[in-house]
């Protein structure tokens, strides 16, 4: 009887001790507000003129929902002849400490319909998947990648664009 119940005590302890061992492996990731500001690359072309992919600049901004793995985010894509506004929702989940990675979506609003972003060059729904580090104190190292469905007046043509840069925590 001692020896059953020596066993099953060991066996709870040891279930304790393992999963505590587990959740301290988890990775942390960040939970950091920021603002950022970086480089944008339009990858694709609408197939007509004057909407050839762009290259120009980027700001980006993060902050999190408390206690859950959602962050609203707003990205600023410039280049070329118009401006890409997008209010962007992400799930973000962490991969390493203080690391993330990120997918979700929003809605590009193109300043001057017609006229061309790095994320094409009519307003679109817009899905993201990115990844951001806390490199420093205070520094944020982020890249994502932005498809933007039926991004191309006159076109059935998507768009994507490729981003980066660096971001201030706040």
């Amino acid at each position: 009887m001692k020896l059953r119940a020596l066993a099953a005590s060991a066996l709870a302890v040891s279930s304790i001790v393992l999963s505590a061992g587990i959740a301290a492996a988890q990775p942390s990731g960040t939970d950091s507000n920021y603002i950022g500001v970086g480089i944008a690359a339009g990858a694709t072309s609408g197939g007509q003129g004057n909407d050839d992919a762009q290259f120009g600049g980027n700001v980006q901004a993060r902050v999190t929902m408390p206690k859950t793995p959602v962050s609203l985010r707003g990205s600023v894509l410039f280049g070329g002849d118009a401006t890409a506004i997008m209010p962007i929702v992400t799930y973000d989940a962490p991969i390493a400490k203080n690391t993330n990675v990120y997918f979700g979506g929003g809605y590009s609003f193109v300043t001057d319909e017609g006229k061309n972003t790095p994320l094409g060059n009519q307003s679109s729904p817009v899905v993201t998947l990115g990844a951001e580090s806390q490199v420093a104190n205070n520094v944020i190292v982020y890249g994502d990648a932005k498809w933007g469905i039926d991004a191309y007046r006159n076109s059935d043509a998507d768009a994507v664009s490729f981003q980066t840069g660096l971001g201030y925590r706040f």
